[in-house]
C-alpha cells in the first residue's frame, strides 16, 4: 500500500462519518486520533463498539488483516485519491 497523505477534505468526511456512527463529536475524534489516546472516545461509545475498538487497538495483526481486505483497500484508495 502506498503511503500517500490523505486529502484533508476526504479525511474530514471520513472522520465525520465515523463520529456519527460511534456517537463522538468529530473534533474529539480527530484530537484523539492525532494524540493516539482514545479514553474519551471509548467512554462515549456503546460498550459493544468500545470493546471491538479496544480489541483492534490491542491486536495489530487483527487491524492488519482488516486493512488487507478489498473493501479497506478500496476505501484507502478513495480517501488518498489514488486511482
Amino acid at each position: 500500500m502506498n503511503r500517500k497523505s490523505i486529502d484533508p477534505n476526504k479525511a474530514n468526511g471520513f472522520i465525520n462519518v465515523i463520529s456519527k456512527k460511534i456517537g463522538v463529536p468529530p473534533e474529539q475524534l480527530r484530537s484523539e486520533l492525532e494524540s493516539g489516546k482514545f479514553d474519551n472516545t471509548l467512554s462515549a461509545m456503546n460498550k459493544n463498539d468500545a470493546a471491538k475498538f479496544q480489541q483492534a487497538l490491542n491486536n495489530p495483526k487483527l487491524v492488519e488483516k482488516m486493512m488487507s481486505t478489498p473493501q479497506a483497500q478500496a476505501l484507502y484508495k478513495k480517501l488518498s485519491g489514488e486511482k
